[in-house]
């Protein structure tokens, strides 16, 4: 009589059972830059499944969610340079977004003494972000805390859809605009008061000084100074 060797019934039984638990396993996908960041050496250590590719708008995509994660130092950059403006205009095209503020525990982040940037403006843009742009931020006390919250995330029952956020475009006028806020302290009512006196951006940069200044008060030395400056 001839014996066919074959697998226990119940190791192929189990070996269904671990593809199966596998396969429901919520993978997060991450921005290749985040690949410095700690973050995702923590979220493996929670054994979860992560893949890291180019993602157009945020740093980290998990149960329909797209997250935008800054450290306090570059929120606050984001906050000088107006970077942050539009990044919040590109989330809101998903239905579920979030802003992660990480470092919190060790930073103060209303410090009255910080020469950079007013606590009240601080203040008031975490008022936009929340009520003009609709988009929730958490403050995380440093990366293994900002894993945690990614982690109970991805537990969450949900079903998954694609990942097909584009950047935005802006109109010709705010393409203008765009090009003026990223000079330092200058924000969306000071680009408009500039681009409606002078018409076009070559025109303000060609403006005599004190024609500048009746806008850009103490701030026109440092533009004028950007301006002129060497590469």
């Amino acid at each position: 009589m001839k014996i066919l060797n074959s697998k226990p019934i119940y190791e192929i039984f189990s070996q269904n059972k671990k593809n199966s638990q596998n396969s429901t396993k919520t993978k997060i996908l991450i921005d290749y830059r985040e690949k410095n960041s700690l973050v995702p050496s923590h979220l493996k250590k929670l054994n979860l499944e992560i893949e890291f590719r180019e993602l157009k708008i945020g740093d980290y995509f998990v149960k329909n969610t797209i997250i935008e994660r800054k450290t306090f130092a570059d929120f606050l950059n984001s906050m000088i340079n107006s970077h942050l403006l539009k990044q919040m205009e590109e989330l809101k095209q998903f239905e579920k977004k979030l802003l992660i503020i990480e470092g919190i525990d060790e930073n103060e982040l209303y410090e009255e003494k910080n020469p950079r940037i007013n606590p009240n403006a601080i203040r008031g843009f975490l008022l936009s972000i929340a009520l003009k742009h609709k988009i929730p931020a958490i403050f995380t006390k440093n990366s293994e805390d900002t894993a945690k919250f990614i982690c109970i995330l991805s537990r969450k029952k949900e079903n998954e859809k694609p990942l097909n956020g584009k950047k935005r475009s802006f109109n010709k006028k705010e393409q203008l605009q765009f090009i003026i806020e990223s000079f330092s302290g200058i924000g969306p009512k000071t680009s408009k008061k500039l681009l409606k006196k002078f018409g076009t951006i070559q025109n303000i940069i060609n403006a005599p000084e004190e024609n500048l200044r009746e806008i850009l008060g103490k701030k026109t030395g440092i533009f004028l100074e950007i301006i002129g400056r060497k590469y």
